[in-house]
């Protein structure tokens, strides 16, 4: 089951993505599916048609990894009264 993530790349904006499974500490790689910017547009790097993209570990500043709707239910969010 894809997870979504928030993908932040060294000196660019974050970017939101889905990933297949979480990374391991030995993988020189992440694969990501579905690259588009936080508010839904096409990211403007990347050709027409592109399915998958493959970012190496320095590019990677630190990756989100976002709660499924399953995970959100059992999440307390903090709140102000």
């Amino acid at each position: 089951m894809a997870k979504t993530v928030i993908l932040h790349l060294t000196g660019e904006d974050p970017l939101l993505a889905e990933i297949e499974a979480e990374p391991q500490p030995g993988d020189q790689f992440i694969r990501v599916f579905n690259m588009r910017k936080r508010d839904g547009k096409p990211v403007s790097y990347l050709a027409a048609g592109v399915q998958a993209v493959i970012f190496p570990w320095h590019r990677i500043t630190f990756i989100e990894l976002m709660p499924s709707e399953e995970e959100r239910s059992s999440v307390i969010d903090f709140f102000r009264s």
